[in-house]
């Protein structure tokens, strides 16, 4: 069902102030900034290698990257697993009884398909599933 870690999604205050550190002090290529009005946030991808890290600033008090910073600070929100099949993998999930945050498939960034696992679900780990756009 996995194919690949495709990236850890970081909780950020602010991208302006963290960009430098993982472009310019570690080293990432930076590979631009989207906004994903739908989930209220602005991404920053970075790689390094095949492996990216996803810095995730909300837009919105509303945004749930807003309120997971609340709650828990800034640090490690998600990690992201890349699938062929997004919905056959929840199929899959939902048949084997786990709690989806998204049981269809929603619009993630560059182009991707995402859902999201329930942490409940996933030993405390927010978890998401993410299919390459075409």
């Amino acid at each position: 069902m996995l194919t690949k870690i495709n990236h850890i999604g970081i909780a950020v205050q602010s991208l302006d102030a963290s960009i430098p550190f993982y472009r310019d002090s570690l080293g990432m290529a930076f590979a631009g900034i989207e906004e994903v009005a739908e989930q209220k946030v602005r991404v920053a991808m970075l790689a390094v290698g095949e492996s990216k890290i996803e810095l995730l600033e909300p837009t919105s008090v509303e945004s749930p990257v807003a309120k997971f910073i609340e709650k828990n600070g800034v640090g490690i929100h998600h990690i992201a697993y890349e699938v062929a099949d997004i919905e056959a993998a929840i199929a899959k999930l939902l048949a084997e009884g786990a709690r989806m945050v998204d049981e269809k498939p929603r619009n993630g960034a560059h182009g991707t398909r995402i859902a999201f696992i329930h942490p409940k679900s996933s030993l405390g780990v927010l978890t998401e599933l993410c299919q390459a756009g075409h």
